[in-house]
């Protein structure tokens, strides 16, 4: 059990373990249904002088030691709360309740999931007291549930917190225009990215024309980059233009590479972002970057070997080294000498339908995409070529 106030200007510290800030707050979301606890969706630190939101996915381990994130980047944007959420010691605690004051808010692991945390107990401390300050009474959320229900929109939005971005998705499509656009409000970035992803780039355009340019601009940096790019597609020149200039410079100029293939081309379907490695890397440190989970399922079932840099587009593409494979090596085995002997890969400019045939062909999760030169530009995952070939409409007629 963690409490509130001992977690409180602890230090955030990076995946190596080095303070990059330090904790301020603890995010909730109320409950979905009344037997269930309020959930950690993330929490507030400053970092640089900069109240920030880090979402509770990004997080390793929470303890006495403080907040580590288990990889990636943190989003330095200035942290706003969000209709239907409640800060913990900026919120909950010093709330009264009867005649008594809350003092502390215990969280523990979630027994669900992993890398997730909810709200267990509750400690309350009698009002008043004179000189001696009394014991706090601990006691269960379920005795004081009133203190974390927000209103009928924190219950809508803690129930799509719960279902899948394509459940989400089918659920906005039903919305008058208005309702999406406040629906899209309330949801922190990173699950707005993932519900716009399964909706028509037409419809997304509509949506995101209520934010403003700078959230529009990092939710891009959140979404997939080829899905980003088929959104920026649908947009005027100068919007896109904008929005490019509004994002981070790495992330902008790999939605400019895959802005320069035609839509229905090889170029225009890939990531840029799969999991390459050079060949001198060991099976050890390729799984280590399989088992990342901010990697999608696709993208996990194989790692990209090529000479340096590592970062598309790369140095001379090698081959690729599947999953299982890699399972049935010694730890220490570099993965150049595990790649197929058969590497398969498309030209950029391929169209996509002829793409589809390779990826059904070898019976591919991805394939290669590489230029002239053999360089590694990226690869094409099954799931965007079943998008891209599926009758128009597909989306609005699933039930």
């Amino acid at each position: 059990m963690l409490y509130v106030s001992k977690l409180v200007r602890l230090p955030l510290l990076d995946a190596d373990v080095a303070p990059i800030g330090r904790l301020d707050d603890v995010v909730l979301s109320p409950t979905r249904r009344m037997d269930e606890p309020p959930k950690v969706i993330g929490f507030v630190a400053t970092v640089q002088r900069r109240r920030i939101f880090v979402n509770a996915a990004r997080v390793g381990d929470v303890g006495p030691s403080g907040v580590r994130l288990h990889s990636g980047t943190i989003d330095v944007r200035h942290f706003e709360l969000r209709p239907g959420e409640l800060l913990a010691a900026g919120g909950v605690l010093d709330r009264r309740v009867d005649t008594e004051i809350v003092s502390d808010l215990g969280i523990e692991p979630s027994p669900e999931r992993t890398r997730a945390w909810q709200v267990a107990t509750v400690a309350l401390r009698p009002t008043g007291g004179g000189l001696r300050r009394r014991a706090a009474r601990i006691v269960g959320w379920r005795e004081v549930a009133s203190l974390f229900d927000t209103s009928a929109v924190g219950h809508e939005v803690a129930a799509l917190r719960e279902m899948h971005p394509a459940d989400v998705a089918e659920r906005v499509r039903r919305l008058p225009l208005e309702q999406r656009r406040r629906l899209a409000a309330m949801l922190q970035d990173e699950q707005l990215a993932d519900v716009l992803e399964e909706l028509p780039e037409a419809e997304v355009v509509q949506v995101l024309e209520g934010l403003d340019l700078d959230r529009v601009a990092h939710v891009l940096e959140e979404m997939e980059p080829d899905d980003a790019a088929d959104l920026l597609a649908e947009m005027p020149g100068e919007q896109r233009r904008r929005l490019l200039d509004a994002m981070e410079p790495d992330e902008a100029d790999d939605l400019r590479r895959l802005l320069r293939y035609g839509e229905h081309t090889a170029g225009g379907l890939m990531t840029p972002e799969p999991v390459v490695l050079t060949p001198d890397m060991t099976v050890a440190e390729a799984l280590a970057r399989l088992r990342d989970p901010e990697v999608p399922p696709e993208l996990a079932a194989q790692v990209f070997v090529a000479d340096p840099p590592s970062t598309t587009p790369t140095g001379a593409y090698l081959g690729v080294v599947g999953f299982q494979r890699l399972l049935r090596e010694p730890p220490g085995m570099e993965v150049g000498r595990c790649i197929d002997d058969d590497a398969v890969f498309v030209d950029a400019h391929l169209s996509e339908a002829a793409t589809a045939e390779r990826l059904a062909q070898y019976d591919l999760m991805a394939v290669a995409v590489c230029d002239d030169d053999h360089r590694l530009l990226g690869a094409v995952t099954v799931d965007d070529v079943l998008d891209a070939v599926l009758p128009t409409g597909w989306r609005s007629r699933r039930r």
